[in-house]
């Protein structure tokens, strides 16, 4: 769906407060920080933006952001868990301004982090610019993903499957998906006004998951670290726009 300018400016201020939502738990990331207070931290900024947040309650989810550590992908849940150096974590979170949403992730280490790590999280991260790279209209849905595996299987690393990205507007989730692997110039046409977020989830070995028992948090099937990065991101006529980037 083509969103109008009116459309694009809420999604924009939806974005700058996630952005917020990241800069301000990316800097309490620190050894000895609980997941439930980096939780608190993000709904902070939820309540002094005048937002909604559109994971709190999500099919029953009950936090703000999700924490996902080392070898767990996405969907974490923030509770007790005590951040210790050496890890490292991803933040997944969103807001809803005047109905329409922001949807981003970032991985951070937590103090000192190992040379692989550290790799991992950059490759993930320049997987996700080399996708946005290819949101210029005219292009097809299926460059995005295609930038996305090239960038991490170069490194040797795998793309996770089960999991993707989305269109996003008045829902968090709408379609049509958006792979993080395939052939490129396949599927419909990227056109000015159409919004994605697009998420590249990458595994250090495999990409097999498995679901944990609270039928929400997500790990790698062989135990290997995992990295998560997300943006919001909208087709102009000047080339790719990423909302929720600080």
């Amino acid at each position: 769906m083509r969103r109008s300018t009116d459309e694009l400016a809420k999604m924009r201020k939806a974005g700058k407060v996630v952005a917020e939502m990241h800069e301000k738990t990316r800097a309490a990331i620190r050894p000895g920080i609980t997941t439930a207070e980096l939780d608190q931290i993000a709904h902070d900024v939820i309540d002094r933006r005048g937002a909604t947040s559109n994971f709190l309650g999500y099919h029953g989810f009950p936090a703000v952001i999700c924490t996902s550590p080392n070898d767990m992908i996405v969907h974490g849940i923030p509770g007790r868990y005590v951040l210790e150096e050496g890890d490292i974590i991803s933040i997944d979170c969103g807001a809803i301004v005047e109905g329409y949403h922001g949807d981003a992730a970032y991985t951070a280490p937590v103090g000192t982090i190992s040379a692989e790590a550290a790799r991992l999280i950059q490759v993930t991260d320049d997987s996700l610019e080399a996708a946005i790279k290819e949101m210029v209209d005219g292009n097809r849905l299926s460059d995005i993903g295609h930038a996305v595996q090239s960038v991490a299987e170069a490194a040797g690393y795998s793309v996770v499957r089960e999991y993707v990205g989305h269109a996003i507007g008045t829902a968090m989730h709408e379609e049509p998906q958006v792979p993080n692997y395939g052939d490129p110039g396949k599927g419909p046409k990227l056109r000015t006004g159409h919004v994605f977020a697009v998420e590249p989830m990458v595994n250090a070995g495999g990409p097999e998951t498995r679901a944990l028992k609270d039928n929400w948090s997500v790990v790698t099937a062989d135990g290997s670290l995992s990295a998560h990065f997300e943006h919001t991101i909208a087709i102009t006529d000047n080339g790719p726009e990423v909302f929720t980037r600080a």
